[in-house]
């Protein structure tokens, strides 16, 4: 069983995550991970800073000569400005003056629910970890469960579909031989007059000084069939992959193959017909997103992530001043117009733990050889 912790505010010194259980001999780099959380900084529609922002991450434990060691790994993302910028912001002795206490809470922000929750008298104490920034860390995770996920022939991408009324038509799915196409795109599309148009829709909405929301789909190849089960809530994978898309800062909706669109289709055009193709089992159809009944079905899974628009507009938005009670308009924290590239770039990694966590349930291993020997022996051994 994989776990995870991550921790670290927004403006902190550094993020830190935790990654337990994965299996030994999984070959890994810094400048793969690197790589990943370069991914998730770009896409049209993000400020200038997080283009130029670089995450300069440390392994500090858990991997030796490039390949993972069983035991737990810890790896550190430190904030380049925290010493120039941040330091005196965020500094823990003493007590805070008063005069810079953040009391007027962001509407669709963590920062109010988190205030009344904890008692805080200074939002900042929430926005600080309720930040997107902590993504990164899961990110840096995601990298470690995509290479040992790789190594058995599962591969995870994303894309993006819509961005505000900016929508692909193309009904194409990407494969992984596709991934470096869609990075290329500004905003992480395939279909390029799509991506076309999702960069004129953020120019026109930046002009008006708004934000937008869209949706972007991860699909993981080479799953095998068995993945999650049937007997339980907590054990059936559909659920931990929601849960996990959920969990994104932004993300407001998920859903699973066609999702809501079966609501409107009758039961003999919504499942994915049994079929026999060459004397093995087939389907006809990827309706269900590769995952019936709780588990995979050795189809491709697919599912799609809905983000809500940033909540921190260029115009404030009416909030009340907690200090005196009075309607005020909310602070302002960040310029970015859209994330939706981004975060299918932390839905990836979202995916990708909770799948190598699947796999690690269903075949066991404290080393790469040993989980790869038992995913043959069960696949070997299929109708």
């Amino acid at each position: 069983m994989l776990r995870a912790l991550t921790a670290g505010e927004s403006h902190g010194k550094a993020l830190v995550a935790i990654l337990e259980g994965l299996p030994a001999g999984v070959p890994i780099s810094p400048k793969e991970v690197a790589a990943e959380l370069a991914r998730r900084r770009l896409g049209y529609g993000r400020s200038g800073r997080q283009r130029l922002e670089a995450d300069a991450v440390e392994i500090l434990s858990g991997v030796r000569h490039g390949r993972t060691l069983g035991s737990p790994i810890a790896v550190t993302i430190p904030n380049a400005e925290w010493e120039t910028k941040y330091r005196e912001l965020m500094a823990v002795e003493g007590e805070p003056d008063p005069s810079e206490r953040l009391t007027r809470p962001r509407p669709g922000h963590a920062d109010l629910a988190g205030a009344l929750k904890y008692g805080f008298d200074d939002v900042r104490n929430v926005l600080e970890r309720a930040s997107a920034r902590e993504t990164a860390a899961r990110v840096a995770l995601g990298a470690f469960c995509k290479a040992f996920l790789a190594e058995l022939g599962i591969h995870v991408l994303s894309h993006v579909v819509r961005i505000g009324r900016a929508a692909s038509r193309s009904r194409r799915l990407p494969t992984p031989e596709d991934l470096d196409a869609i990075d290329a795109s500004p905003v992480r599309a395939l279909d390029p007059a799509a991506s076309e148009a999702m960069v004129a829709e953020i120019d026109r909405v930046r002009r008006e000084r708004d934000t937008l929301g869209g949706v972007f789909e991860v699909l993981a190849y080479g799953c095998p069939p068995g993945l999650g089960s049937h007997v339980q809530a907590d054990r059936k994978l559909d659920a931990r992959l929601a849960a996990a898309l959920m969990s994104i800062q932004s993300v407001k909706g998920v859903e699973v193959g066609d999702g809501f669109a079966l609501a409107a289709r009758r039961g003999s055009r919504a499942h994915d017909a049994i079929l026999l193709r060459g004397g093995r089992l087939a389907r006809g159809s990827l309706r269900a997103g590769g995952i019936e009944g709780g588990t995979s079905t050795g189809q491709p899974i697919r599912l799609r992530a809905a983000m809500k628009p940033f909540a921190t507009v260029p115009e404030p938005q009416p909030t009340v001043d907690l200090a005196t009670m009075r309607p005020a308009r909310a602070i302002r924290q960040r310029t970015d117009v859209c994330a939706v590239p981004a975060g299918g770039v932390v839905g990836e990694a979202v995916v990708a733990f909770v799948l190598a966590d699947a796999v690690l349930e269903k075949f066991g291993g404290d080393s790469l050889e040993e989980t790869r020997r038992n995913l043959r022996a069960f696949v070997e051994g299929l109708p």
